[in-house]
């Protein structure tokens, strides 16, 4: 005779199932520890959440720190997708910095010397140029990653001097300040260019086989060479919008400023963004990448940021944190970590 099993001794099994797969989520790292950020500011910071309506406007330090991320948010879009065909792009705070040199000098005084579409368009053809750049130097040449964008990181920035002359570019034409200081619906306009870029690159990523791609060549160049992928043409595509999106980066920051700064624009905003990539769960192996996770690492980065000024520490404390949140994440990510910590699991277990 089968013994008959009573359904309801198996339903606890569902919710410990699940509760497993949710505590194994990717996510989960990088949302618990922005979480931690703002409860930490919450309690230390005196209206932390408050938030106020002004001529139509949202204002409050929640609104500030979103407002501020967007253009490490952008620049952390590019990278992942870098970070995930095993590369590096150490070049986008020159990018930045280039980007926005081009566009102010271009737009120049009150009356503008060259129409603002053409002076935008103008300053992410720059950017684009430099992607084309740093692709056929990875791609085509075989250069290392690091070395080949090395190269334009100090290019770059001394071509952004150049132009300058060392000097500060001020721009005076109120149109172009919208772009990174303007308002819509409320909420800065820098938002909704991150929503765009964000949008679109998850569009392509999830809808079209473009994600499953720069998967494989993560994963294994070689064998994605092999089974027919034109491993040049993605290599080339990701290190274009990386630099496209430091460029938009550029404009946002030029904006915001009101001012094109080629000593100081995007300074290090590369290391920030490559903080962020890894701290949204992206593998600097290669292969596995997040999106949603690498804008959440931006908002944690500028979370952080926000505490430490907000209580009074001097800035130089900042660098330390962050240097040691890198170390932390690359020793997590390491294998000979993940085989030490999957034997401490076990003896547990048993």
């Amino acid at each position: 005779m089968n013994a008959r099993v009573d359904p309801g001794l198996t339903r606890p099994a569902a919710p410990a199932a699940s509760l497993k797969t949710m505590l194994q989520h990717p996510l989960l790292r990088p949302i618990a520890a922005l979480l931690v950020l703002l409860v930490l500011d919450a309690a230390l910071v005196p209206g932390f959440f408050r938030l106020e309506l002004k001529d139509g406007h949202l204002y409050g330090a929640l609104v500030d720190i979103l407002n501020r991320a967007a253009p490490l948010m952008l620049a952390a879009l590019g990278m992942t997708l870098v970070i995930a065909t095993r590369g590096i792009d150490i070049s986008v705070g020159a990018v930045v910095a280039l980007s926005g040199t081009v566009t102010a000098m271009l737009i120049g005084g009150a009356t503008h010397e060259v129409p603002m579409g053409m002076a935008l368009a103008a300053g992410l053809g720059v950017a684009l140029l430099c992607g084309l750049w740093n692709g056929m130097l990875v791609a085509g040449i075989k250069l290392q990653p690091i070395v080949a964008t090395l190269i334009l990181m100090v290019a770059g920035r001394g071509l952004a001097q150049l132009l300058t002359d060392g000097q500060i570019v001020t721009v005076y034409y109120k149109p172009f300040f919208f772009l990174g200081s303007g308002y819509l619906a409320g909420l800065p306009f820098s938002l909704f260019v991150v929503a765009a870029v964000f949008a679109v690159t998850m569009l392509l990523m999830k809808k079209t086989a473009l994600g499953l791609f720069i998967q494989a060549v993560g994963i294994n160049p070689v064998a994605a060479r092999l089974a027919g992928l034109r491993t040049t043409s993605l290599t080339i595509f990701v290190y274009v919008f990386c630099s496209a999106c430091a460029g938009l980066a550029g404009l946002l920051i030029t904006s915001n400023i009101k001012s094109a700064d080629a000593n100081n624009a995007g300074l290090l905003l590369e290391l920030d963004a490559i903080l962020a990539v890894t701290l949204g769960g992206t593998s600097l192996l290669g292969g596995r990448f997040s999106l949603v996770g690498s804008l959440i690492g931006a908002l944690i980065i500028q979370t952080l940021t926000y505490t430490i000024y907000s209580l009074g520490v001097p800035p130089e404390i900042n660098m330390v944190v962050k240097a040691i949140v890198v170390f932390v994440v690359c020793i997590s990510q390491s294998g000979e970590f993940k085989q030490l910590t999957g034997k401490l699991s076990k003896r547990r277990g048993a």
